[in-house]
């Protein structure tokens, strides 16, 4: 090798490591789906995760569940939540309007992985849930789709073996964009009530604490690290009252949910400016840099960002 080329090699060698030359961290998102949870009961339960999560980002904690003036036949439970959540659009689009699923318009109006994969096509999507239509029935694109449900009927254990799978996926894939659903909050809040005062229903949240947890971990514990940009969501899919929620439109204690938005590349504090369940989806996507097509009809927009989409 000639003194020109070595010269020349060494001195494109300090311009690379020049802070203005740096690379970005690359954007990753983790969102976890709470099914069920009230923002009031979050309140009262002993969450340490949850609450680091929100130290480091914005808490919504008006988020709601409908869409404002909504002439939609759309019932508040699951089918619909985790449509609106997933989809960015809401079921006068998607079209899912209980837990039958029986006309919907995914095709039209995809799980965001696929509104990933149309820009990104190289992208890793992963998503670990213990809701059988999640996996069944809204989920599209994805390198990985496991769920957890069997029998005998156990969130608790189900829950911990998503999380768990997750977690390992975490620490050793290398995704841009993982979903990992949660459902024992909703079970404990149908068997004994979904109120801040049930002991039940704080247990259960304080159990997915645990399990936030153990995710959060994984995430640091990744090899690069500290070369990557994580944006942590957490949402849910409705709110309860009593031992139910269905029908609750006009019940504040079932439209009302949260949502945050976590990480570096989040404002911290918490807002009371209105959010909506499909806030999620361009939140997740502008993180990654992807440019959200007018085409995809999205109805919400970013949310909790530094940056906002362009």
């Amino acid at each position: 090798m000639s003194r020109r080329i070595i010269i020349l090699f060494v001195f494109l060698s300090v311009l690379s490591i020049r802070p203005g030359w740096a690379v970005e961290p690359a954007p990753k998102v983790l969102i976890i789906g709470i099914d069920g949870c009230r923002p009031d009961a979050l309140q009262v339960a002993n969450t340490p995760n949850l609450d680091a999560l929100i130290a480091a980002g914005t808490l919504f904690a008006g988020t709601d569940i409908r869409e404002p003036d909504a002439t939609d036949k759309a019932d508040t439970i699951s089918g619909p939540g985790w449509s609106n959540l997933l989809t960015g659009v809401w079921p006068d689009k998607h079209n899912v309007l209980d837990n039958e699923f029986r006309e919907p318009n995914y095709e039209q109006y995809p799980h965001m992985f696929a509104r990933l994969k149309e820009v990104r096509p190289e992208a890793v999507t992963a998503s670990f849930s213990t809701w059988v239509p999640i996996e069944g029935k809204i989920v599209s694109a994805a390198n990985v789709s496991r769920n957890f449900s069997d029998e005998p009927k156990d969130y608790v254990r189900w829950d911990r073996e998503a999380a768990s799978a997750c977690a390992e996926y975490l620490k050793t894939a290398d995704p841009d964009l993982v979903v990992c659903y949660q459902g024992e909050v909703d079970g404990a809040g149908h068997a004994h009530g979904f109120h801040p005062t049930v002991p039940q229903y704080i247990t259960a949240i304080e159990t997915v604490d645990h399990n936030v947890g153990e995710l959060a971990a994984a995430i640091k514990a990744r090899p690069h690290f500290a070369d990557e940009n994580w944006l942590t969501i957490v949402c849910t899919d409705h709110g309860g009252k009593g031992t139910g929620h269905s029908s609750g439109h006009s019940v504040p204690e079932i439209r009302t949910t949260f949502l945050v938005v976590s990480g570096p590349a989040a404002k911290q504090g918490k807002s009371d400016t209105p959010t909506w369940q499909v806030d999620v989806v361009p939140t997740a996507l502008t993180h990654l840099n992807v440019k959200l097509s007018p085409k995809w009809e999205l109805d919400g927009h970013a949310v909790g960002l530094k940056k906002t989409a362009e």
